[in-house]
């Protein structure tokens, strides 16, 4: 079964002859990438299913979605920064596999709950604990098992790929997740993501890497977290980037808390229709992620980053404009498209330029900082959300995010330190920051 996946791709690829240069030949980021794509299409399940479960089933009100939205962010503000220090002292490869198989066993809770007849808000808000610690940890350590399988200077390339791999499962997962929810319900669709995320989990177990890890006996939890928090702060490419996509994260989660229940309550759409819209999800990640590493070379990282926050910006503007009828479900539609895309070229750049300028050591500390730094104002951004989907309308939370986004591309469009990086810059020295 681990092998089933990994091999099908390399028959493809002999298919379509695809350039030997191409990562996707190379076999240990083969079977990474194969992971990626077949979690990602559990993910596009659960990303239905559970709103779905809270705005239909459970009647959940906008400022009870916005904080289902804020406990699965809470963690990162809570965890990062000493996740951080732990995953610079630990193999990453493990922490990442039983990170998929918590996720597999937390998703199949919520279908277990509702048969027993014990799904409730709070549950989800559990739930959503659940997965945001897992996200801070085996996330983290996801993003540091790329850069121990791929050189420095294909990183762009390397996430333009998973980005395609997570686009696929965006064409394909919400139609899948609409066709589940239809015939089972939205809770017992959550079955399938546990059992894809098992499937991930054991394709990662034949991932072989070879990881630098310094065991200093002298090693101090809090020298080692101001080491990796100074870090960041030295460098102003970090701090620049953290401040941008830190409000980008503001707007985003502001939108997030209640486009599911504009697309129910304002559309009247379906849970399968809403699976269906979904799709477009799909189609413009697929886009960004073919042409991404492109535009990126052609105008640089930093601009083709500010790019994508402008897209996801037009996309949330428009559909708080939409009037409720067919025009209103073209826009909602359109809107996924544009969000996914944006936020491909958004993320291949951001996680490239921070994962280019810091050394191997620090690479643990400095990606828990950056996410810790950039998702403090994710929770107040989805408590805003629903504070003013449910005291004005849907409407105001969606052209609140868009309009923001769409603020902040101009403002940073202005700073230098972004707006100039042509390619990607190369690590500094590491003596300073080892904590000693």
């Amino acid at each position: 079964m681990k092998n089933l996946p990994h091999r099908l791709i390399g028959f493809v690829l002999r298919k379509l002859k695809v350039a030997d240069d191409d990562l996707l030949h190379d076999f240990v980021y083969r079977r990474l990438w194969s992971s990626i794509l077949i979690s990602s299409l559990g993910a596009q399940i659960t990303i239905l299913a559970i709103p779905l479960t809270a705005a239909t089933l459970l009647h959940a009100t906008p400022t009870q979605m916005g904080t289902l939205v804020f406990t699965e962010s809470f963690p990162f503000v809570l965890f990062s920064l000493p996740v951080g220090v732990w995953l610079d002292r630990v193999r990453k490869l493990p922490v990442y596999i039983l990170g998929e198989i918590t996720l597999a066993l937390t998703v199949a809770s919520i279908p277990l709950a509702w048969w027993m007849g014990q799904l409730h808000m709070p549950w989800l808000y559990f739930t959503g604990l659940v997965i945001g610690t897992v996200n801070t940890s085996a996330g983290s350590a996801s993003q540091i098992v790329l850069t121990q399988i791929v050189e420095r200077h294909r990183l762009v390339e390397a996430h333009a790929k998973n980005a395609l791999a997570t686009s696929g499962s965006e064409v394909a997962g919400p139609a899948v997740a609409g066709a589940l929810i239809k015939l089972i319900g939205a809770p017992f669709a959550l079955i399938a993501d546990a059992c894809l995320l098992s499937i991930s989990a054991t394709i990662l177990r034949g991932v072989r890497v070879t990881e630098v890890r310094p065991d200093r006996a002298d090693a101090h939890f809090w020298r080692d977290l101001k080491a990796g928090v100074g870090f960041v702060a030295s460098k102003r490419i970090l701090l620049a980037l953290a401040t941008t996509v830190g409000l980008w994260h503001l707007c985003y989660y502001a939108a997030l808390g209640v486009q599911i229940l504009f697309a129910t309550r304002v559309l009247g759409l379906s849970g399968q229709a809403v699976g269906l819209s979904y799709m477009m999800m799909g189609v413009g990640s697929i886009t960004a992620s073919s042409v991404g590493n492109r535009i990126s070379r052609r105008i640089g990282p930093g601009p083709c980053l500010l790019l994508g926050i402008a897209l996801t910006g037009f996309g949330w503007t428009l559909l708080a404009l939409a009037p409720a009828n067919r025009f209103g479900v073209a826009a909602f539609a359109l809107m996924l498209m544009c969000f996914s895309s944006g936020a491909v070229l958004l993320f291949i750049n951001f996680l490239a330029l921070r994962q280019s300028v810091t050394p191997e050591p620090l690479l643990g500390r400095m990606t828990t900082t950056m996410r810790w730094l950039i998702l403090i104002p994710a929770g107040p951004g989805a408590l805003l959300g629903g504070w003013l989907g449910e005291h004005i309308s849907l409407r105001a939370s969606l052209g609140f995010a868009g309009v923001s986004a769409l603020l902040l591309a101009l403002t940073a469009w202005q700073v230098p330190v972004i707006r100039g990086i042509k390619a990607l810059p190369t690590p500094e020295g590491l003596e300073e920051w080892q904590g000693v």
